[in-house]
């Protein structure tokens, strides 16, 4: 049998390696294994985030939530917003009054046997509907009165006025020989003046169909008036509604 050393004789044998030479060198790596894997090209520009199904599900449901919400919120101010208008537009406001003329035919003072007061007037009234549905007025009343006390009135029928339109109204009075009594003192000093006041009032009842009610409504107006006891006639004349 050979000795060991004449094992590693031959250096050109094709099947062994070359011996180690140097005594504290480590043994060459072993060969890498083959990868069967191969990894999703990541571009650098590009940046990848992978959220978990859950996170995704809730967040559509609280924009669901949200966007109903906000929808509902919509509608309900859109609903409240109609209603209010037509509360203003619809519900009924009472009629414009204004006087179209203030005729006065008779002015007599009879100073005895007692001071009285004999006048006619004639007044006639401007009724102006400004709702969206007719008036129906059940009588018109006018009052004259001097120095606030009430010399007599006249009540004249009812009428109708369609929606949004204007109708007209006349009214006469005639007071005979009402007695002056209390401020006969006033009414010297007036006739002395040249000028004696007087008042009337006129006032509208009635109702308006809105739909299948009936709504109360009245409209009341004022004139302070002058009249001049030689001409008989009217000087001064300011109305305004009450």
């Amino acid at each position: 049998m050979a000795k060991s050393s004449d094992f590693y004789a031959d250096p050109s044998s094709p099947l062994l390696s070359p011996p180690n030479t140097h005594p504290y060198s480590a043994p060459p790596p072993p060969p890498p294994l083959p990868s069967y894997y191969s990894g999703v090209p990541v571009s650098p520009s590009e940046t990848y985030i992978f959220l978990p199904v859950r996170f995704c599900l809730r967040r559509r449901r609280s924009l669901r939530f949200r966007s109903l919400c906000s929808s509902s919120w919509i509608l309900t101010l859109s609903l409240l917003s109609f209603l209010l208008l037509s509360v203003f537009f619809l519900y009924p406001s009472d009629p414009d009054l204004s006087v179209a003329r203030l005729n006065l035919s008779r002015f007599h003072v009879n100073p005895s046997p007692a001071m009285a007061l004999s006048i006619s007037m004639g007044i006639e009234l401007k009724i102006r509907n400004p709702d969206f549905f007719s008036i129906d007025y059940s009588h018109l009343n006018s009052t004259v009165l001097y120095r606030g006390r009430r010399l007599g009135s006249v009540t004249s029928q009812g009428g109708h006025v369609r929606a949004r339109g204007v109708s007209y109204v006349q009214a006469d009075l005639n007071l005979d020989a009402v007695r002056i009594i209390d401020d006969v003192f006033y009414l010297i000093e007036d006739i002395a003046s040249g000028l004696i006041p007087f008042e009337t009032e006129t006032e509208i009842v009635g109702d308006v169909h809105l739909f299948f009610l009936n709504v109360p409504i009245q409209g009341k107006i004022a004139c302070s008036v002058g009249v001049n006891p030689q001409t008989q006639s009217i000087i001064k004349q300011d109305c305004y509604p009450v």
